[in-house]
């Protein structure tokens, strides 16, 4: 059975005008394919981040397209973008950006809140499976704050799960973690892709993090290269 493509893009490019036109993105096209665990690697500058921004559907000023479950997102208004973000996508980037004036147990649940598809007892239950998968269970009821980074970032990936998005996105995802948190972190965003079929796709500088994903994706001067 063939692979399905769960985001892909089209020719896109990308212009920065300030204080001059200058060119970050160029005919960029990529896929990405459900279940797949793909990096994206690259030279500081050479576009990686501002590519997520876009594929994240955060940034909308830009040429191509981008697809996401088989969608066109430049058709949608900026609330059903909202809505994809929610549902389709996952977040997990190197600040962990969790709330802590709230719970942890709270801060996994408010993606799903938000999403409004199901009961608050119902996304409770989810988010604390979500918590015990990861080995956080016991710190639900902490305030984030309190936690240890690497607890922080597992809970930023249950955060990230809470809706079942198509594709979780990560930007630098283990950049504020030493070596032992890293591979935690790598070894549960490869237990997703298999395990649940959830599509990865990680921007790194972590060499080593990137030759063990399935694809890597190497950028240069804002075209794919390899």
């Amino acid at each position: 059975m063939e692979a399905k493509s769960v985001l892909s893009t089209s020719n896109i490019n990308k212009f920065f005008y300030d204080p001059v036109k200058m060119q970050v993105l160029n005919d960029v096209s990529i896929n990405v394919n459900q279940g797949e665990f793909v990096s994206i690697i690259g030279k500081s500058g050479c576009g990686k981040s501002t590519l997520l921004y876009i594929l994240s559907t955060m940034d909308t000023d830009y040429q191509g397209e981008v697809y996401i479950d088989g969608e066109q997102m430049s058709k949608k208004t900026h609330d059903e973008l909202a809505h994809v973000r929610n549902e389709k996508i996952g977040f997990v980037f190197q600040f962990h950006y969790l709330l802590p004036e709230f719970s942890v147990l709270k801060n996994v649940m408010l993606p799903a809140l938000k999403l409004n598809k199901l009961l608050h007892e119902e996304i409770e239950v989810h988010a604390m499976k979500l918590l015990k998968d990861l080995g956080v269970d016991n710190e639900a009821l902490k305030r984030a704050g309190q936690l240890s980074g690497g607890q922080k970032q597992r809970v930023a990936i249950a955060r990230a799960l809470v809706n079942k998005p198509l594709i979780i996105m990560g930007d630098e995802p283990t950049g504020n973690l030493d070596k032992k948190n890293s591979d935690i972190v790598f070894d549960i965003f490869r237990e997703i892709a298999q395990e649940r079929g959830q599509a990865m796709l990680v921007v790194t500088h972590d060499p080593d993090f990137a030759k063990r994903t399935d694809r890597i994706i190497e950028m240069g001067d804002g075209k794919v290269i390899n």
